[in-house]
């Protein structure tokens, strides 16, 4: 694999100490590029200063909300110059919980930016340059889209019981009525328990639009009006497919772009009913179950018991997938006999070495990579290509609009393929 680039870094004095500021001042700034984080960059007496709430090339009044060593974070108080992206964001809570980065920034846009992550990423690996990365494809829905929410619940005595979220920068809690990202089951389950939940920290639900089904963990008190509580799993429906899904088990939490995802899977890896392919950390079982009828076997391997017993359930009366249990990395080195297709959907960490290796071990046709981590899908990218393989289209997808992340599919073909 070539050497990763390194990324320019603040190295200068400790800025809780060296600028003198505190929070509540409002600083001058003209916005710059857009960092990782979402979130635009300026520059105040040397030191950078991430804006939330700001577009780059904008000309703001920034509000001081907190002062690290190495970054000063500021929120927009007042717009001066304001970009041609700019829209009003819908949502009440928006620059205080920060779940959201790009509320403010239209739809077209965000796109822009996604992809822009995208190529920044790869633009660290030699190897990587030159790789053609496609627009984003947006998702059906910009709001309510997600199946899945995570809340915590304050325990300090002037708002014990409120549930919301904790500010990513300023780590203090907010009450949250309704979160527009979350479908309406959640939402009304969020309603129904608002400020009642005293002596709790934190519960998780999980609730399909499709199919009424609800998974909140941990079991809530019980009451006249909150919702049932303590179910072991609920069942999400994709592209006319029922999915039972575990508490422990992942999956996607727009499950309208998920079936997008799919269907260009089956169409990247160009599947035509014959071959075998094996979906590595494979869940509940998604893509091995919505390609199944497009190969003639599939090999799914799933190191989370939880998901594999889902998967099986979910694949009654598919008779072409091999369910196996274990470590991707550990289970692909004693695979014998023929393997086309590879898919690989590693957790935000990305793929373990010894996977990569294997990879190339089983020399398929074609591997789809798919990255919900930009930094971890180019480390990958440019470590498939030192296992022989060729890089043909990198394609992101949206699966979580208003915020910085996106999805990332990228295809390779095996050494030789494309001579």
């Amino acid at each position: 694999m070539g050497k990763r680039k390194r990324r320019n870094r603040y190295s200068g004095p400790d800025l809780t100490s060296h600028l003198g500021l505190v929070k509540g001042d409002v600083l001058e700034l003209t916005l710059g590029a857009h960092a990782d984080d979402g979130n635009p960059v300026a520059e105040y007496e040397g030191a950078p200063v991430s804006v939330l709430g700001g577009l780059a090339g904008e000309r703001v009044d920034a509000e001081v909300i907190w002062i690290n060593p190495d970054m000063v974070y500021a929120r927009v108080a007042e717009v001066e110059k304001a970009s041609t992206h700019r829209r009003e964001s819908a949502c009440s809570h928006f620059l205080q919980c920060t779940g959201c980065q790009w509320q403010h920034v239209s739809h077209d846009h965000q796109l822009e930016l996604k992809r822009d992550r995208v190529v920044r990423a790869m633009a660290e690996y030699e190897e990587l340059a030159g790789a053609t990365v496609e627009p984003v494809i947006g998702s059906p829905s910009e709001l309510e889209y997600r199946n899945h929410a995570r809340f915590t619940v304050a325990r300090w005595p002037e708002n014990r019981g409120q549930v919301g979220f904790v500010s990513g920068v300023t780590r203090r809690f907010v009450k949250v009525e309704r979160c527009l990202l979350m479908n309406e089951p959640i939402n009304e389950i969020l309603s129904s328990v608002q400020g009642r939940l005293a002596g709790m920290s934190q519960f998780s639900v999980r609730a399909s639009s499709s199919t009424g089904s609800t998974l909140v963990q941990p079991r809530l008190p019980s009451g006249p009006g909150l919702p049932a509580s303590g179910q072991t799993h609920y069942e999400e429906e994709v592209e006319g497919h029922r999915f039972r899904v575990a508490s422990p088990s992942f999956f996607q939490v727009n499950s309208a772009q998920l079936e997008h995802m799919a269907e260009l899977a089956g169409s990247m890896l160009e599947l035509n009913g014959g071959g075998t392919l094996l979906d590595a950390y494979s869940g509940v079982g998604t893509f091995s179950i919505l390609l199944a009828p497009q190969v003639e076997r599939v090999i799914a391997i799933e190191e989370s018991a939880s998901g594999v017993a889902d998967a099986r359930a979910n694949a009654a009366g598919i008779d072409n997938i091999e369910f196996i249990e274990g470590r991707s990395e550990e289970v692909m080195q004693t695979l014998r006999g023929s393997v086309d297709y590879v898919v690989l959907d590693p957790p935000r960490v990305g793929c373990m070495p010894e996977a990569i290796e294997a990879t190339a071990s089983l020399a398929p046709s074609k591997v789809l990579l798919v990255s919900c981590d930009t930094d971890a899908m180019a480390r990958d990218q440019a470590r498939l290509i030192g296992g022989g393989f060729k890089l043909v289209i990198v394609q992101p997808v949206d699966m979580f609009p208003q915020t910085r992340h996106v999805e990332v599919l990228s295809l390779f073909d095996g050494p030789g393929q494309s001579e």
